[in-house]
């Protein structure tokens, strides 16, 4: 039981810390998805031919090299959910926790395929307003201004996100606090109990002790008895 509460903090330390950082690559994820799109439109409003070919290739090499490495943290942290799930469970306070883990997990995964799906169709209209001949410096303020506003919420967000998950902690410890404390009266009722048992055993013992000194007492004079009967007997029967 010990091996399985140690294996299950263990767990829960690494998802945790996991949780932490896939958190930091979402808000990182986030500003390069809204950071693409606008640095392929100021370079194809300033009409430099290298600056419109290479600044978009390096934004979307980072953006989809950084979106393997969250799908990579994801699934790992998929992967120490369900480790903690197969552990036996420890009380009602793991199974919030573990549920807690899961919820978050679900919202990181909705919130990636939400960036990603964003960054793809803003891709997308750039690419037909470039075609079209559409694409002039009055549309850059509008999406960025929106990426901005979407970034703010994202990380208003992320702080209520991390303000529950305190409050979630803080009950979780006054749950495992109050556990601990009926678990310490159980132990000590227990003790209580053992040392009463501890103390009748001497007494016990002296009684068994005394009841066989007086078997073998009453053996003995049962025995000398016989035996001067016995002699009795054979004196009777040679006279």
């Amino acid at each position: 039981m010990q091996m399985a509460v140690s294996s299950y903090d263990v767990l829960r330390k690494q998802a945790r810390t996991l949780e932490n950082e896939i958190d930091l690559k979402l808000v990182a994820f986030s500003k390069i998805g809204a950071g693409s799109s606008i640095s392929s439109n100021n370079s194809s409003g300033s009409g430099g031919n290298s600056n419109s070919d290479t600044s978009p290739l390096l934004g979307e090499h980072v953006f989809d090299s950084l979106s393997a490495e969250i799908e990579q943290m994801l699934d790992k942290l998929s992967s120490l959910n369900e480790s903690m799930s197969e552990l036996p469970a420890t009380g009602s306070a793991a199974m919030h926790t573990l549920q807690r883990h899961r919820e978050i997990l679900q919202g990181y995964r909705q919130e990636f395929n939400k960036i990603y799906a964003n960054h793809t169709m803003r891709i997308e209209r750039e690419e037909l307003l470039r075609g079209s001949g559409l694409a002039t410096s009055s549309g850059s303020p509008s999406i960025s201004g929106l990426s901005r506003r979407e970034m703010y919420m994202k990380e208003s967000g992320h702080l209520h996100s991390a303000s529950n998950m305190v409050n979630d902690q803080i009950n979780i410890a006054i749950e495992t606090r109050e556990n601990l404390h009926a678990q310490r009266q159980a132990f000590k009722r227990l003790q209580t109990r053992f040392n009463d048992i501890s103390n009748r055993f001497p007494l016990i013992n002296s009684l068994i002790q005394r009841i066989n000194i007086k078997k073998r007492r009453d053996s003995l004079i049962l025995g000398a008895v016989i035996g001067f009967c016995v002699i009795l007997l054979l004196l009777y029967a040679f006279n």
